[in-house]
């Protein structure tokens, strides 16, 4: 997959971005990807503030990424490859309450990463 430039960015995900659902709603494809590991990080309940990240239920919560730098905390997920427009897509659906950062992962590829805000 490219835009015409070669361009392809990693994106860690660990949630919602690997529901087949929410695959086709944002990118109109489902994505294959790589197992892969964050070091120093875990996962925490936050609130969301997109419901359609959020599972049905009253209070919206959803799973929030943190750093805590202790190496013995991770998170379990896969990379997948996105075009800088597949990118932006993924951006739109979860920048509510995060930001994208770029992380080095357990198998030493650099990804992009939502985290909470």
């Amino acid at each position: 997959m490219s835009d015409g430039s070669g361009t392809v960015e990693s994106l860690f995900t660990y949630g919602v971005l690997q529901t087949p659902d929410v695959q086709l709603d944002t990118f109109g494809r489902l994505l294959h990807g790589e197992d892969d590991t964050l070091p120093a990080f875990r996962l925490d309940d936050g609130e969301s503030g997109d419901e359609r990240a959020a599972p049905p239920a009253p209070a919206h919560r959803r799973r929030v990424l943190r750093h805590t730098g202790d190496p013995r905390d991770r998170v379990f997920g896969q990379v997948v490859r996105l075009s800088p427009d597949e990118l932006d897509a993924a951006d739109e659906y979860l920048m509510s309450g995060s930001r994208r950062i770029s992380v080095v992962l357990t198998s030493g590829l650099s990804a992009w990463v939502y985290v909470g805000a």
